[in-house]
């Protein structure tokens, strides 16, 4: 049975389970730890606890979906992939965080995609690759990368007109024919990047298509669902993205003051159950930013930390995780969303305007979903970090990629989302599988929402992608 809650307890995720509950949730024996909760609920208890152990259980339903290796079943993928894989290296792997692991019933089960992390994070792992063929695909992208930024400097800024297809399809065991569903997919917010967005067609005749600048912009469909059935929509738009230098010894006439925006007040503020000033962060980003005043120095140190400090690592579903900054600035790992988000929280504890976009990435070579933020800074108004790609040059050692993703952006990006934690309009009915980011697509019934991965997939496409002229401000 579907536990009835709602996009608005997201907040009591800021309320401590009881510890008895949480032995059983990381013992990894989730069935008695949803029994625990229901002889909670059975007693008069305050309804902040009511509500957190009621979303609890739908988290502890999710929770170990992903965690599909055993121990020994782990260590074969391992050996099937590296040359002298050993148990002790596995061990040691996840000892580091590389591997990504967690409790199901008191036995260590591994991620699902934890060889992939490691081919991601680790490069002195390839050479011993048995398929050396498995990172071309990366050492292709940071070239592109590389001769991204060397043309964006040269002349400006770069742009590109994409044609995307994003389409859902819910599994044949979980098809209900007949039964009315609910689907929403994501189109491109029309906002900074984003020129000359056109909607080029839909599965069927939508609901409701939101307008252009909502934060989490979807095309919602609604009917019986048939056997098979495919959702889909088609767009195209032009991305324009200029360069903006930040040497620290730029002349101040190359400056351009705006003042600081009334409306920019909210992204000075606390979102919780996430962006939440805890004691930890508000200790850590004193010690990163010291007495520096200038607030693009103080937003230099705190991405200079993060990408040096942090390991990108692959992670659970994000509504699994109580609090994401903390998750990375206690652990010192975490994926794309999360970087962005311990840059957002620490530069708003700073004083620093600071707010989210995310959406898709796709090059020629490859399109997938990604996060990352935005900050403002009088002197050059709205600047953008990219924590995640940033860390990934740090790690290369590739000192002027590293520099160019904090201020600046490559011109691969499709914005979906410029608000994080923005319901849908119109709203689901039932808890998103991802609350906080829209990336993919989200599909409901009347009475549940459907799990991503496990009773519904989609597939982003992009059809085309070519570079045109790039212009300052597009009409």
């Amino acid at each position: 049975m579907e536990e009835n809650v709602r996009f608005e307890d997201l907040q009591y995720l800021s309320v401590s389970l009881p510890e008895d509950i949480q032995k059983l949730k990381w013992y990894g024996d989730f069935d008695r730890a949803r029994k625990v909760i229901d002889l909670v609920l059975k007693k008069d208890i305050p309804k902040p606890l009511r509500r957190r152990l009621e979303l609890e259980k739908w988290i502890l339903r999710r929770l170990p979906l992903s965690y599909i290796y055993t121990e020994e079943e782990a260590l074969e993928r391992l050996e099937e992939t590296l040359k002298g894989a050993t148990r002790e290296e596995l061990e040691r792997l996840r000892d580091e965080g590389g591997a990504e692991w967690i409790f199901v019933n008191g036995q260590v089960r591994y991620k699902d995609n934890f060889i992939e992390n490691l081919l991601k994070t680790r490069r002195e792992l390839w050479p011993r690759l048995k398929d050396p063929s498995k990172v071309e695909d990366r050492i292709r992208g940071s070239r592109l990368l590389d001769e991204t930024v060397s043309a964006m400097k040269a002349e400006g800024g770069l742009a590109y007109r994409m044609h995307v297809r994003t389409s859902l399809r819910v599994e044949k065991e979980a098809e209900r024919i007949g039964s009315l569903i609910r689907v929403h997919l994501p189109v491109p917010v029309e906002q900074g990047q984003v020129k000359h967005f056109r909607l080029l067609g839909t599965s069927m005749e939508p609901v409701r298509t939101v307008p252009a600048y909502a934060p989490q912009r979807t095309v919602c469909m609604e009917t019986r669902l048939e056997p098979g059935q495919e959702f889909w929509v088609e767009y195209e738009f032009e991305n324009h993205t200029g360069y903006t230098r930040l040497e620290p010894g730029a002349a101040e006439e190359e400056k351009n003051p705006k003042g600081t925006p009334e409306d920019l007040a909210p992204y000075l503020e606390e979102q919780p159950p996430h962006i939440r000033f805890t004691p930890y962060l508000k200790m850590l980003t004193g010690q990163v930013v010291g007495d520096e005043t200038d607030p693009l120095k103080k937003a230099r140190k705190i991405y200079d930390y993060i990408t040096t400090h942090i390991m990108y690592s692959f992670v659970r579903q994000y509504a699994t995780i109580d609090n994401l900054p903390e998750y990375m600035a206690t652990g010192l790992k975490g994926d794309c969303g999360i970087y962005a988000l311990l840059f957002i929280t620490m530069c708003r504890i700073a004083g620093i305007p600071a707010g989210w976009q995310s959406g898709l990435y796709g090059t020629p070579l490859d399109i997938g979903c990604h996060d990352w933020a935005w900050f403002y800074v009088e002197s050059y108004g709205y600047l953008y970090a990219d924590g995640s790609f940033g860390g990934a040059a740090w790690r290369e050692g590739n000192r002027e990629r590293w520099d160019f993703y904090f201020g600046n952006l490559d011109p691969f990006r499709i914005p979906l989302c410029s608000g994080f934690q923005q319901e849908f309009t119109p709203p689901r009915t039932h808890l998103r599988e991802d609350p906080y980011d829209n990336q993919s697509g989200e599909a409901e019934y009347e009475d549940r929402g459907l799990i991503e991965g496990a009773e519904y997939r989609t597939e982003k496409q992009m059809i085309e992608i070519r570079r045109i002229p790039f212009c300052k401000d597009p009409a």
